[in-house]
């Protein structure tokens, strides 16, 4: 059985108009992807560390289709979209879990 795989990321948005542009670029390549959103951006408390603004999850059948999408021209292209100064974060992209 095939793992699945996640892109976990935290951003902070200095400009909420200009990641629209972005959050509507990316959806192409990961409906091609099979991506599917886990959380996006709601309510958060940091226990422990810190943390930026928003954390998003993002569901891929496998670890090959995570990185292909993010690899891809179309989600490079949405990328761009987002780079400083709309915003700033990180992201890993992860196995996931079959226990």
């Amino acid at each position: 059985m095939t793992k699945k795989a996640y892109w976990v990321a935290h951003m902070d948005v200095s400009d909420p108009q200009a990641y629209d542009k972005y959050r509507a670029a990316n959806a192409a390549p990961f409906a091609e992807y099979g991506a599917r959103f886990v959380v996006r951006g709601g309510a958060q408390e940091v226990r422990e560390g810190a943390c930026k603004s928003r954390t998003v999850v993002i569901e891929f059948p496998s670890m090959e289709a995570a990185v292909a999408c993010y690899e891809s021209a179309g989600y490079q292209a949405a990328k761009a979209l987002r780079a400083e100064p709309v915003s700033i974060g990180d992201l890993v992209i992860v196995e996931g879990y079959e226990g």
